[in-house]
């Protein structure tokens, strides 16, 4: 494998070339630019980001506090590590710097073989957090693919299955009866289908980040949860079966959050306490204000979780018995559920007792949702 690519900024000529000479010297591929313009202009002209910047602090035009600022705006530049010079007594630049996410610092005058130590042990824990994340991301792709096997097999089996009998009714005609009764096979198989693949969708985005970004942009003000809670009760088809009461404090404060995210994850757990439930128990849900903490709760006096499972049921496609109980699902309704609750600088928990039932509550700390 070839030496990296280091973009080097700096506005005293003599030491570029310095620089670029020694870092050529141990093979590495140099970029220069003379300020944190020409440093912008350089990154734009690149068909792919450089593996390292190298930059000064005080230059013309655009210093180096100013140039990482803009580097960082940019996503394709967010992970490129990043290391200053800095002279002697410069703290306060530092500290803007470390605020910034600067990786690293070299002082001037340098020792060339701190500089080049620096660099690669920057690069080096740089591959190794790539490494990491293409391993998480393999991961997370081969846990999919193995439970889109199983779990898209049954609604597509309900769906081709009644399509043929509509479409294949053999010698005889169909009855009204039969009709509606295979077109609600069909409709009942897509249903479970869709939802499977939007879980699966949303889980994705929150596992890789991409939620994050819609989150910012699509957070508001949150000053009527009653909606919230309605919406994800519709999005329970089989919640007809168990009474379902909800309650809602009073005077509930205003906070920033994102409903769509908060009915899924409500919705989420209604659906868990509806399928972890026998037909006719009650389940119940509500909001309250607790310590400073807003806690979104769904109550069900279903089966209950064993208390050496409680940590591990947030995994992704993490299941209980799931040779016993083949209905669970894909096991992503509480990753999504703890995406949401981090989303919004919360968590998630829960309380249970097996055969007394369960209780999930997302906790909203009300102090980081109004700053």
């Amino acid at each position: 494998m070839g030496k990296a690519t280091v973009l080097v900024v700096e506005d005293d000529v003599h030491l570029l070339e310095g620089i670029r000479d020694i870092l050529e010297l141990e093979k590495y591929q140099v970029l220069t630019a003379e300020n944190g313009v020409e440093g912008l202009d350089v990154l734009h002209n690149q068909t792919a980001p450089p593996d390292l910047i190298v930059s000064d602090i005080m230059m013309p035009r655009m210093d180096g506090i100013t140039f990482l600022k803009e580097v960082r705006k940019q996503g394709q530049w967010l992970s490129v590590p990043f290391i200053f010079l800095t002279a002697k007594g410069e703290k306060s630049d530092q500290h803007k710097g470390l605020r910034l996410g600067v990786d690293d610092y070299v002082v001037k005058p340098y020792d060339p073989q701190d500089l080049l130590v620096k660099i690669e042990s920057r690069l080096e824990r740089h591959r190794a957090l790539i490494a990491a994340h293409n391993s998480g991301m393999a991961t997370l792709k081969r846990q999919i693919l193995t439970m889109l096997n199983h779990e898209f097999r049954t609604p597509l089996t309900f769906v081709v299955a009644y399509a043929d009998m509509l479409n294949n009714p053999g010698d005889r005609a169909l009855s009204d009866a039969e009709i509606v009764a295979y077109l609600k096979g069909v409709s009942s198989g897509a249903d479970r289908l869709r939802r499977l693949i939007e879980n699966f969708i949303l889980l994705v985005e929150l596992e890789t980040g991409d939620a994050r970004q819609t989150y910012d942009w699509r957070k508001f003000p949150v000053e009527d949860l009653h909606h919230i809670f309605k919406d994800a009760q519709e999005r329970v088809k089989d919640l007809e079966p168990h009474p379902c009461s909800v309650h809602i404090e009073d005077e509930m404060p205003t906070f920033m959050g994102d409903g769509e995210y908060l009915t899924a994850a409500l919705a989420q757990l209604l659906s868990n306490a509806v399928k972890f439930s026998h037909p006719g128990q009650p389940i119940s849900m509500g909001a309250r204000l607790v310590d400073g903490t807003i806690e979104l709760w769904v109550k069900d006096q279903g089966r209950g979780i064993p208390r050496n499972e409680q940590e591990a049921i947030w995994q992704s496609f993490y299941q209980i018995n799931r040779a016993l109980n083949e209905d669970q699902g894909a096991g992503a309704g509480l990753a999504i559920v703890q995406g949401v609750a981090k989303l919004h600088s919360g968590s998630a928990s829960v309380e249970s007792e097996v055969g007394q039932g369960s209780t999930f509550k997302i906790h909203l700390p009300l102090e980081k949702l109004t700053a």
